[in-house]
């Protein structure tokens, strides 16, 4: 019989049998069999091969105890022993942010407590802990939460670790694994490396928040020792909310000389034209993926014969783009990094229209920050003499390249469609869609579900080609029309994927109000935009804010911000949850009535702890 049948339930029912699944998960599984399990698209001669360099460390999970006390007793029923509690600021911070409180208002901590598995090992069940006393207001945040298991993960302990065998083992997660790279940092206080990873394979983990599967969604990878070649390739990055007791995360050093710094900075729009100008002469199409084995590097003289550029100046801006980190040296030529990868064309997320687009109109438009900053104004119409949306409409060159550069920010969106269930929904729509490509995901994971695609007429043809190629035009009405005038009505879930930061706080209530009006009362709503930080911590969304003033008027906001437009639209702002890219998913519902709006559920959405 199971350990989580034999206990006595001190807990919550459903926090209880977690835990009860953890330590069983441990139990029954070595690393061989979680493995399979985690990556089964490798060989059984690749896993043999990660085998021989890892070992499990740990499975993770957030319940909510009605004290520490009691928690420690649970534990003790299921013959186990847990250390002292220790602090989780991390955790404390993402459940504060997903959920819209304010800082400091959570306190959470860390038990660990070795666990016996089936090959003889002895990993850690690490059990995250939210005090919830009974009759507690925090009630609502732990019933969303064990229906999300959003903290849930799994860690792996790299036994012998050198750069050669963390590139062969990150390589191999994130190349044959299917598993994307997440982040990562050096922890000084125990001089540890961490890798982050989210599992985005064609097997997907079980998002039920039942599974034992559900471990497997998210993964850390974890190395004794400071490895900064490696940090650099897997393109880590600091978190927000950043807690002293986890890995500090730089890109690279920061610099001792203020004035070197200063260059660095100042130079900015330089590395934008180099990145911009390798795309238009597609380099990337030309040299060696990393992990390749080329039978023949192209020699720089061939690859300007290839490109029709001058020898010398093409290798001057060859050795530019390896100092950005996007190429390495490859015999006399250069091969490309994982981020250089992301130039080509036909890559998972190619970053390409996004190079064009910033080094193109942006970049011009970008050269007018001063009037924005002035007059308040956007510099683009100052620029070109109309906004940004009506000039794209104008030139559909632009307009291709515009559309092909949102869907570079897809991996923003993959876990959308699991964040929330889905299940009691019929029709969900898309107003500002784009070229559908979260309704195409949401579509494609949910069979039965309808969509409404609303957009601008130049726009919905790329949508409708969009959602054929990905077959779901056939579940799809598209609508034309102007949506701080109109939207469809008669949906059960309605989405504003990225539009609201494109508006001043007056037109975003113009469009937020049109979606409550036709929005029936069961129905919710579900917002995908870059919070600002309200700590000052790192984020994309800042620069993203410069970058909204300057080119359409618009503008990033904070939580709280959101908060307030939502409320006088007539919603309530539910929860926030992370995503990619320093995305963020709010859930709101109207205030005149109960919410039909999907429960969070089992997401890889993005968070900023022990795992990624």
């Amino acid at each position: 019989m199971n350990a989580w049948h034999t206990s006595e339930v001190l807990l919550h029912p459903a926090d209880h049998e977690l835990i009860g699944r953890a330590v069983d998960f441990i139990r029954s599984n070595g690393i061989e069999s979680v493995l399979a399990e985690l990556l089964p698209e490798l060989t059984q001669q690749e896993r043999r091969s990660l085998r021989s360099h890892c070992s499990l460390a740990h499975v993770a999970v957030l319940v909510f105890p009605p004290s520490l006390a009691e928690l420690r007793d649970h534990l003790r029923t299921l013959g186990l022993t847990a250390g002292e509690p220790v602090p989780s600021t991390v955790v404390r911070d993402r459940l504060t942010r997903r959920h819209g409180l304010p800082d400091g208002a959570l306190d959470v901590a860390i038990l660990r407590a070795p666990v016996t598995g089936a090959d003889g090992d002895r990993p850690e069940i690490e059990v995250f802990a939210l005090v919830v006393p009974p009759g507690s207001e925090l009630g609502e945040i732990a019933a969303r939460e064990r229906g999300g298991r959003h903290e849930s993960h799994l860690a792996l302990e790299v036994d012998t670790p050198d750069s050669v065998v963390l590139t062969g083992l990150r390589s191999m997660l994130t190349g044959r694994g299917g598993m994307t790279a997440d982040g990562g940092g050096h922890n000084p206080h125990d001089d540890g490396t961490v890798l982050y990873f989210r599992n985005t394979g064609g097997n997907p983990p079980a998002t039920d928040g039942t599974s034992d599967r559900h471990w497997l969604r998210r993964l850390e990878l974890h190395a004794a020792g400071h490895h900064p070649a490696v940090l650099a390739e897997h393109g880590a990055h600091r978190p927000q909310n950043q807690s002293q007791d986890w890995p500090q995360v730089l890109p690279k050093d920061q610099p001792q000389d203020p004035a070197r710094h200063l260059l660095e900075l100042m130079t900015g729009a330089w590395t934008t034209q180099a990145i911009a100008v390798a795309a238009e002469l597609e380099l990337a199409e030309h040299l060696p993926a990393p992990g390749c084995e080329p039978v023949a590097v192209p020699s720089v003289e061939v690859l300007a014969e290839r490109t029709g550029t001058d020898p010398q100046s093409l290798r001057r801006l060859l050795r530019y783009l390896e100092s950005l980190g996007l190429l390495t040296r490859a015999e006399d030529s250069f091969a490309l990094t994982e981020p250089g990868l992301l130039l080509r064309r036909d890559v998972h997320h190619s970053l390409r229209p996004l190079a064009l687009l910033y080094g193109g109109p942006f970049y011009r438009s970008f050269g007018e920050l001063g009037h924005s900053v002035r007059t308040g104004q956007e510099a683009f119409r100052h620029l070109f003499g109309k906004g940004h949306f009506d000039h794209f409409a104008d030139h559909p060159e632009l307009a291709e390249l515009f559309d092909r550069a949102m869907a570079a920010g897809a991996p923003m969106f993959e876990p959308v469609a699991e964040c929330a269930d889905f299940s009691t929904a019929e029709l969900v729509v898309d107003v500002g869609g784009g070229n559908g490509e979260l309704l195409g995901r949401i579509l494609r994971r949910v069979p039965h579900l309808r969509g409404v695609l609303f957009e601008r007429a130049h726009v919905v043809d790329a949508a409708r080609r969009r959602l054929a190629e990905a077959g779901c035009a056939d579940r799809c009405e598209f609508v034309v029309g102007d949506f701080t005038r109109t939207v469809p009505g008669g949906g059960d879930v309605y989405l504003l994927s990225r539009v609201l930061h494109d508006w001043d706080d007056e037109q975003s209530l113009a469009i937020l109000r049109q979606c409550a009006r036709a929005m029936p009362d069961h129905a919710g709503l579900l917002i995908v935009e870059r919070l600002l930080p309200e700590d000052g911590a790192p984020s994309l969304a800042v620069a993203w804010d410069l970058h909204m003033l300057c080119n359409v008027g618009g503008r990033e906001r904070t939580a709280g911000h959101y908060r307030r437009l939502l409320a006088e639209a007539g919603f309530e702002l539910l929860t926030i949850s992370d995503l990619p890219l320093d995305g963020n998913l709010l859930r709101a519902r109207k205030r005149t009535s109960d919410s039909g709006l999907p429960q969070q559920s089992g997401s890889p959405c993005r968070g900023t702890d022990s795992a990624p």
